[in-house]
């Protein structure tokens, strides 16, 4: 069940705030203070070591001297938290490695940072998500 409520905002601070509606592609102002409101919640699930879901995403040049036997072992080490891990060979020396994972939050955290941290890792990051119910 939706519920209306009012907001009152500074002229200027919503005349960004609808600029931010047109860059993000949203069609009113509700669905966007959702989103919000949503991203803050997910946010404070993370900081409070909640139950959580995430994905690490990495790119790496899969010719690094045993990086992907380092990566194998971070993974087994926190197997608990995988559920499922994605494997793309992009070009002939990069691998794009997607990792799905559901755990206590300072725990992925731990998982996402040292696999972003091995030697060898082009670029990661943790998107971070919530099982909560509550958000929709």
């Amino acid at each position: 069940m939706l519920k209306r409520f009012s907001v009152s905002l500074e002229e200027e601070l919503l005349e960004k705030f609808d600029g931010y509606l047109g860059t993000h592609g949203y069609s009113n102002r509700s669905e966007a203070i959702r989103d919000l409101i949503r991203t803050t919640l997910v946010n404070e699930e993370w900081e409070l070591d909640s139950e959580v879901v995430g994905v690490v995403t990495l790119v790496y040049n899969h010719h690094q001297s045993q990086l992907q036997e380092r990566i194998t072992e971070l993974q087994h080490h926190f197997y608990q938290l995988i559920t499922s891990t994605t494997h793309v060979h992009m070009d002939h020396h990069n691998c794009l490695e997607v990792t799905i994972v559901k755990g206590k939050a300072s725990r992925v955290r731990e998982l996402a940072e040292g696999l972003i941290a091995l030697r060898g890792v082009k670029n990661g990051n943790l998107t971070m998500s919530s099982t909560g119910d509550h958000l929709h």
